[in-house]
């Protein structure tokens, strides 16, 4: 959580892929006057750290930029002492390898004990051309080959990324900057391929937007910011997280009151205060409408996946009356549109729900929801939905 101390109310934003804002040239988080930008360096050493719970205080939009690497944040929280907490981290594991593509960044991920990234990189200057390494994300091996290596840039674009509004306080102290022939005013770099690790280095830091500890090995070919997070959004939908869901089954049963075999949540897994939330639905082949739904070849049917989304959404409408007494009260569905269904369920599918408050007004709410499995879309819908006494 980042909290900006600058600004009246001290306006917080959570490291999540939700509140992602800007990718170009960096990650900026937030909205408006509390977006804070170039967020990554700092994050890569928290996640390195292996760093769960963490606030960050602000006193402006950015946190500073020191020599460009990520040694001193990394170097920081050394010395500062990670403490345990208790609770469960999340972890997000990759059970089949899958792609992502992002304009010219592109990444194959695949199932792995801890993080490890294999990234490639190729420029046309004599001290770039084509770069490539391998390296398993721990606090060690991160301090002795990532942390330190620096983010560049190039002569010729500063003045075009200033007047945009970008990298306004760039300099040889805090980056490595490149003229046609070299480092500018006889600069060393810390390793040939400092390039490619400090590329590395980013990959950790936006990665950590998904709010826990990735297991995967991804192979990176040139990766960028928008890739990055393009590849977070996906291990988010794709991988499976564990750690103590935000409601267990007992949670959703105090607030639904659908029960076997209609009750078709089996846990949430993030409720972001009153605007998102995301929840699961594990699909059996045990499942009572599979005995007649094509017995010979079992597809849940699509009703029933959009019911399960309601339901879903049921739970962020019932969030809004926390703290009341939430015993006499039910959700009512009043209107379903741009409902698409886009791949069929079946049997041995784990469903992600996710959905968005769009609009919310007394005890009527509008939510934009999709679900999927694998990281493979299978259906959409926006909903209208209303709290009524029983």
């Amino acid at each position: 959580m980042f909290r900006r101390i600058d600004l009246a109310g001290k306006p917080e934003v959570p490291a999540r892929l939700t509140e992602v804002e800007a990718v170009e040239r960096r990650t900026a988080i937030g909205h408006g006057a509390a977006t804070i930008h170039t967020v990554e360096h700092v994050l890569a050493a928290v996640a390195a750290h292996v760093i769960d719970d963490l606030t960050i205080e602000l006193t402006g939009p950015e946190p500073p930029i020191l020599d460009g690497s990520v040694l001193p944040y990394f170097d920081a929280l050394t010395q500062a002492g990670p403490a345990a907490v208790g609770g469960e981290p999340s972890v997000l594991t990759v059970t089949a390898p899958f792609t992502v593509t992002d304009k010219d960044a592109s990444y194959v991920v695949a199932p792995a004990k801890g993080l490890r990234l294999t990234v490639s990189i190729e420029w046309p200057h004599p001290l770039i051309g084509r770069q490539a390494g391998t390296y398993d994300v721990t606090p060690e091996s991160f301090a002795a080959e990532l942390a330190p290596a620096r983010t560049f840039g190039f002569t010729h674009e500063v003045a075009e990324l200033q007047a945009r509004g970008l990298i306004k306080g760039a300099s040889e102290a805090n980056a490595i900057v490149l003229d046609e022939r070299g480092v500018v005013n006889g600069g060393t770099l810390r390793w040939p391929d400092e390039f490619v690790r400090h590329k590395a280095a980013d990959i950790v830091g936006d990665l950590a937007l998904t709010g826990a500890r990735i297991q995967a090995h991804v192979v990176a070919t040139r990766p960028s910011h928008g890739g990055n997070i393009a590849l977070a959004r996906a291990l988010a939908r794709a991988g499976r997280r564990t750690g103590m869901p935000a409601m267990d089954i007992a949670k959703i049963m105090d607030y639904l009151p659908h029960r076997y075999p209609f009750l078709l949540v089996d846990r949430i897994l993030e409720v972001e205060g009153n605007k998102r939330i995301v929840g699961i639905k594990n699909v059996t082949i045990n499942e009572p409408f599979f005995q007649g739904h094509f017995p010979g070849h079992p597809i849940m049917p699509g009703v029933l996946i959009i019911e399960a989304m309601a339901q879903v959404g049921g739970m962020l409408l019932m969030t809004h009356f926390e703290g009341q007494d939430t015993a006499n009260k039910v959700v009512y569905f009043m209107s379903l549109d741009n409902v698409k269904f886009r791949r069929p369920v079946v049997p041995g599918d784990q469903i992600r729900f996710e959905l968005e408050m769009l609009q919310f007004r007394g005890k009527t709410c509008r939510m934009k929801g999709a679900g999927f499995v694998d990281g493979q879309i299978v259906a959409e819908a926006e909903m209208m939905a209303m709290v009524v006494d029983k």
